[in-house]
């Protein structure tokens, strides 16, 4: 609960700060002058809903969303000696990172990777597939653990959800100016007094546009935030299993061929991504393991 009024105290604090920029920009004047009449604060209030409620809809459903879509098992009673290795082991390193015990699960994948996620560092859930636990030894599996307990610890799925929500707030607001500007300056829809009568099929156009562009631009600063945090994640996992062991896990899933991301949502949260050369590189929610393990060597034991 902590975390959710942290997370809608500082949404709170970010739209007062944006409301304070606009307005010693002075880009309502500047619009106003364009004859695009808006209420920019309204504007960005409404936005704010829009783009907040489904990144927090997401974050609270996201249990829910993982153990359905990826087919989660859930280890409520270990029914062998991989299972109880499994839940001890979570078990340690939760209690070493400070956090509530997450629920354990395992799901169908021949590609050897692992997720956290959930809306509370106390109520997470953490899940590996089932091709991790036949390509990986004991302690690589260990720091794979370590790593996505890190990401709970952390609060990654919160920070991620709040950016995530900032940026849709900011590709709304700004295309709904951008269609405003464009029917209201060049279609210019006005009745015999000089007063607006609606929007055209200009404005629809043009939003649906530059929400869709706006919306490329924003999942790049997104998923710049992914890879730094996956270092960070990188990082607490040597902490808690040890750097040995967490770059032989990093050194494995380099040498499987092809990795792959996760469905949807969950990509972000994998131990492992797809790999991207050039602009691609600029939408990799992870970096490249090469990286990663050089980061993980200069750090002293």
């Amino acid at each position: 609960m902590r975390r959710i009024l942290l997370f809608a105290a500082t949404n709170a604090a970010i739209l007062l700060m944006i409301s304070i920029v606009f307005q010693w920009l002075g880009l309502g004047t500047f619009l106003d002058r364009q004859g695009v009449h808006l209420n920019l604060n309204a504007l960005l209030i409404f936005s704010a809903v829009i783009g907040m409620s489904g990144s927090f809809i997401s974050l609270v459903i996201s249990k829910w969303m993982a153990k359905t879509s990826m087919g989660v098992h859930l280890i409520d009673r270990p029914h062998n000696q991989t299972e109880t290795w499994l839940l001890s082991t979570v078990e340690h390193l939760a209690r070493q990172a400070g956090i509530g015990m997450p629920e354990v699960g395992i799901f169908q994948s021949p590609q050897p990777n692992a997720f956290a996620t959930g809306m509370d560092k106390n109520h997470a859930l953490v899940a590996v597939s089932t091709g991790l636990l036949q390509s990986m030894s004991a302690e690589e599996i260990e720091a794979v653990l370590g790593h996505e307990v890190s990401h709970v610890a952390n609060g990654d799925m919160v920070t991620l959800t709040l950016i995530q929500g900032v940026v849709n707030t900011f590709v709304y607001f700004f295309a709904t100016i951008i269609g405003h500007v464009v029917d209201r300056t060049l279609f210019q829809s006005q009745d015999e007094e000089g007063g607006y009568v609606g929007y055209g099929p200009a404005y629809y156009i043009t939003q649906l546009v530059a929400q869709m562009v706006l919306g490329i631009l924003a999942s790049m600063v997104v998923m710049w935030f992914s890879r730094w945090r996956e270092f960070r994640a990188d990082a607490g996992g040597a902490r808690l299993a040890g750097r040995d062991k967490m770059i032989a896990a990093l050194q494995a899933l380099r040498r499987n061929a092809e990795p792959r991301d996760l469905q949807g949502e969950f990509a972000a949260f994998g131990i492992s991504g797809a790999i991207g050369q050039g602009l691609m590189r600029l939408f990799m929610s992870h970096p490249p393991l090469e990286e990663r393990i050089a980061a993980l060597q200069k750090i002293q034991r």
